[in-house]
């Protein structure tokens, strides 16, 4: 569970801006305010089933947004090799190949 909350906070950082306002705030109050369903259906005078029906839908919105754009993934990825660039240049013996190397990767994220 943590890791689908997870996974859903940095969706939701990605798009948005590509929600509507009521889904914004039921995801925002969800995942990162951590309220429940019935606290939700509370704030906005709805059925829990309303709230845990728009959170469903939003969270495929979101990961139809992501198998499309990709945003989450390339940011996995550019961190990945941001760190190993971190880590090449914190070697006493620096090897520039594979520091260029990784360099083309990220330039091939974009």
């Amino acid at each position: 569970m943590l890791e689908k909350t997870t996974r859903m906070n940095y969706l939701y950082d990605f798009y948005q801006s590509l929600l509507t306002p009521k889904q914004q705030s039921y995801m925002s109050l969800y995942y990162l305010d951590d309220y429940s369903l019935g606290e939700i259906a509370e704030e906005f005078n709805v059925s829990r089933q309303a709230v845990y029906d728009n959170i469903k839908r939003t969270e495929a919105m979101v990961e139809e947004y992501e198998s499309k754009l990709l945003l989450f993934q390339k940011f996995q990825e550019r961190n990945k090799i941001l760190l190993k660039m971190k880590e090449l240049l914190t070697e006493k013996t620096l090897d520039q190949q594979t520091l260029l190397d990784a360099v083309s990767e990220l330039e091939k994220l974009d």
